[in-house]
C-alpha cells in the first residue's frame, strides 16, 4: 500500500480526561457543528475508507478499506506507542477474506465483526457472519470465532455494537423483521446468546434501518435508514433514546450538514459523548462547480477525499439531537 506524503503534517494527540485520540489539524481547530474530514492523508485520503472504532484506552484504532463493488475489504488497524501513532497496516486477523466493520466491547479485550471467510478450511461461507477475536495475555489477537447460529443465519449479519450488559446489536436481513434490513439485539446467555430480537417500531420501519452504533450504557442508539420519508438521498443517520422507563423513543433525523444527499452512514460516538464520527461518500464541492479544469487539478480532485468514495468525517456530538 502506498502512503501519501500528506501524512506527515498530521499528529494525533491524546486528550487525558477523554481517553479519546483526536486530530490536531495545522491550524489547531476542532469540528463543531459542521463536518469536518477525520485524521485526513491518515485514515481519509482518497481511497474508500469507512466505519471506525478505537479502544478504551485510545490507543488503538481500527477502519476498513474497501475496492468498489466491494471486491475487497480489509480492516486496518493503527497503534499508538510511546505517544505516537503509527501508519495503517492491515489488522492481525483480517486480509486475507473480506472483513469490515470492527467494534470493540467497552472492556478493549475483544473485537467484534463482519466477515465472509469459511466457517473452516473445508465449509466455504456465501455470506457475512458476526464473527469475535479476543486478546490473549500477550496482548495479542487470537484466532477468530464466529457467533455461531444463534447469531448468525443464512443470511448476512453486519455492523456489531457490543454494550457494558454484553448486548449484541447488529444489522440482518431477517425474516421476522419489520423491514428488508433491520437492527436487532442478541442477549448473552450461560450457553452464548439468545436469538435475535428486533428493535421496536421506533427505531425498525418497513424501511432499510443498518449500522447502529449503541452507547455502551444502552441510553442512545444512533443508526442510518433508507427510504424515510426526510431521507435527504440515499441514507441519512438517525438517533433514538430511551426514556426513564427504558423504552426507545421516535427516532430523530439528525440535522444538516451531518446529513447530506449522500450516503450517511457507519456512526461512531467518542467515550466522552464529544464527538460523532461516521462515514459518507459526499462529493466536494469543487468537482461539480461550473468551472471548467485543466486535466492536473481533476487528477487532483479524484485522488482526493471527496471523489464519490467513502470517507470519515466527524462533527460535535450534540445532546440535544
Amino acid at each position: 500500500m502506498v502512503y501519501r506524503k500528506l501524512i506527515l503534517p498530521f499528529i494525533f494527540m491524546l486528550i487525558a480526561d477523554s481517553g479519546f485520540a483526536q486530530l490536531s489539524y495545522p491550524d489547531s481547530s476542532m469540528p463543531t457543528d459542521t463536518p469536518r474530514l477525520f485524521a485526513q492523508g491518515l485514515l481519509t485520503d482518497g481511497l474508500s475508507n469507512r466505519d471506525f472504532t478505537i479502544s478504551p484506552q485510545g490507543d488503538e484504532i481500527f477502519f476498513t478499506l474497501q475496492q468498489p463493488h466491494f471486491v475487497t475489504s480489509t480492516i486496518l488497524h493503527i497503534q499508538k506507542k510511546n505517544g505516537k501513532w503509527g501508519r495503517p497496516e492491515v489488522a492481525a486477523f483480517s486480509g486475507r477474506y473480506r472483513d469490515l466493520e470492527a467494534s470493540f466491547s467497552p472492556d478493549g479485550q475483544m473485537i467484534y465483526f463482519s466477515s465472509d471467510r469459511p466457517l473452516n478450511d473445508t465449509i466455504a461461507k456465501k455470506d457475512f457472519d458476526i464473527w469475535r477475536v479476543k486478546r490473549n495475555k500477550n496482548g495479542n489477537w487470537d484466532k477468530p470465532e464466529n457467533l455461531g447460529s444463534e447469531v448468525n443465519s443464512p443470511k448476512s449479519e453486519y455492523y456489531p455494537s457490543v454494550t457494558k450488559s454484553g448486548n449484541l446489536y447488529f444489522t440482518v436481513e431477517a425474516g421476522y423483521g419489520k423491514g428488508s434490513e433491520d437492527i436487532v439485539v442478541c442477549k448473552p446467555t450461560a450457553a452464548g446468546y439468545s436469538k435475535p430480537e428486533s428493535l421496536p417500531e421506533d427505531v425498525n420501519t418497513k424501511y432499510d434501518e443498518f449500522n447502529a452504533f449503541i452507547d455502551p450504557d444502552e441510553q442512545f442508539i444512533i443508526f442510518s435508514c433508507y427510504g424515510r420519508a426526510d431521507d435527504l438521498g440515499h441514507g441519512d443517520l438517525y438517533l433514538s433514546r430511551k426514556d426513564k422507563s427504558g423504552k426507545w423513543l421516535p427516532a430523530k433525523h439528525l440535522p444538516v450538514p451531518i446529513n447530506s444527499t449522500a450516503l450517511d452512514y457507519c456512526p461512531f460516538v467518542s467515550a466522552d459523548k464529544n464527538y460523532l464520527i461516521f462515514t459518507s461518500n459526499r462529493i466536494n464541492n469543487q468537482l461539480n462547480n461550473g468551472q471548467t479544469k485543466t486535466y492536473r487539478q481533476l487528477q487532483t480532485l479524484l485522488n482526493s477525499p471527496g471523489n464519490g468514495w467513502d470517507d470519515i468525517y466527524w462533527v460535535k456530538f450534540n445532546e440535544n439531537w
